[in-house]
């Protein structure tokens, strides 16, 4: 009962990147760049593993960003040309490149970071991919005219990349989907079929993570906006129970989401954020086990895995290690009726 696992991303070792940021840069060049990003994906393998979280991530630490990651090796990009544009309904500006051309994969883009996290592993293993709809609110557009067509043409992309990892090995193929809790209207109208064409034939399990964005202080002052009650996940939730998709990852930790909303979702399986990532203290084992617990009176203890509100890549990484540790902690307490 209660297999744990998190959002995805987990802090870069200050001598790999420059730590607690997004975007954060590289610290080593050429083939030091590269042991070092598999030595730190070898950390937190074991760090995860030793917390007792049973289906883990590399941390993504392979990649500078959950989103450009994959979007550096797609032809139709120009990275020259680059656009400032408002993020997640205008929540904060960005510098980001602009799509000038029909988007075409180039080759197999995490193939080899997955295959040495399996061959490092014995444990059912995560990757994570940028949702179609949070790309296209991450890029700007001078090809496709709308949204809803250039996320179908990354949903097509993103579902060679999936089946190639999933011949890999992987057991859970997560699309990040944090735009859904801002446009709830298109993941109605294009959203969910756009996810739908990211998953078409993969032979693993599939799921949605939909948070309330990274522990960065522009989203802290967009959740101070939202009233006393979060009620985003109310809109979209009905849609995705109906969905293909087979799981669905929340924020729950510390948030003004009604816990009654996990209801909607009675026929999937349930990520329920049980650790807050915007949080600069380590949640004590009775703190997740009680966060569980309140879950358990709206969905089954067969449908819940606990797991992190987000990802944990800007925090400090001995923090982000007590956090895991709690949550492995706090699941066994929580398995035990405590």
């Amino acid at each position: 009962m209660y297999k744990t696992t998190i959002a995805g991303s987990l802090p870069k070792p200050g001598w790999l990147a420059e730590p607690e940021i997004l975007w954060a840069p590289w610290r080593l060049e050429g083939e030091d760049l590269e042991r070092g990003k598999r030595d730190a994906s070898l950390v937190w393998i074991s760090e995860q593993e030793a917390a007792g979280i049973d289906i883990v991530t590399n941390g993504e630490q392979f990649r500078e960003h959950f989103v450009h990651g994959f979007l550096k090796h797609i032809d139709g990009i120009d990275w020259n040309k680059m656009t400032t544009m408002g993020i997640r309904d205008n929540r904060y500006d960005a510098e980001v490149p602009t799509v000038t051309g029909k988007l075409a994969r180039r080759y197999k883009v995490h193939s080899d970071e997955v295959a040495f996290t399996r061959a490092h592993t014995k444990s059912e293993l995560k990757f994570t991919l940028p949702g179609p709809m949070t790309i296209c609110d991450t890029i700007a557009d001078e090809h496709y005219g709308n949204r809803a067509d250039m996320a179908m043409a990354f949903a097509e992309l993103l579902n060679q990349e999936a089946r190639d990892l999933a011949a890999l090995g992987v057991n859970l193929m997560q699309f990040d989907e944090p735009a859904f809790n801002v446009f709830t209207e298109d993941v109605k109208e294009w959203g969910i079929a756009a996810l739908h064409k990211a998953i078409e034939g993969l032979p693993c399990k599939t799921a949605v993570h939909i948070c309330y964005g990274y522990g960065i202080q522009e989203n802290i002052d967009w959740k101070k906006s939202l009233g006393s009650e979060w009620r985003q996940y109310e809109e979209i939730f009905p849609v995705i129970n109906e969905s293909r998709i087979d799981q669905v990852s929340l924020e729950c930790a510390n948030s003004k989401v009604p816990m009654s909303l996990i209801g909607l979702l009675k026929d999937k399986e349930v990520m329920v954020g049980v650790i807050d990532v915007a949080s600069f203290e380590a949640e004590t084992a009775e703190q997740v086990a009680a966060v569980i617990h309140e879950a358990g009176k709206y969905v089954s203890p067969e449908q819940i895995l606990p797991c992190t509100n987000c990802g944990m890549a800007p925090l400090p990484r001995d923090l982000a290690l007590k956090k895991l540790q709690a949550l492995g902690a706090g699941a066994r307490l929580a398995a035990k009726g405590k």
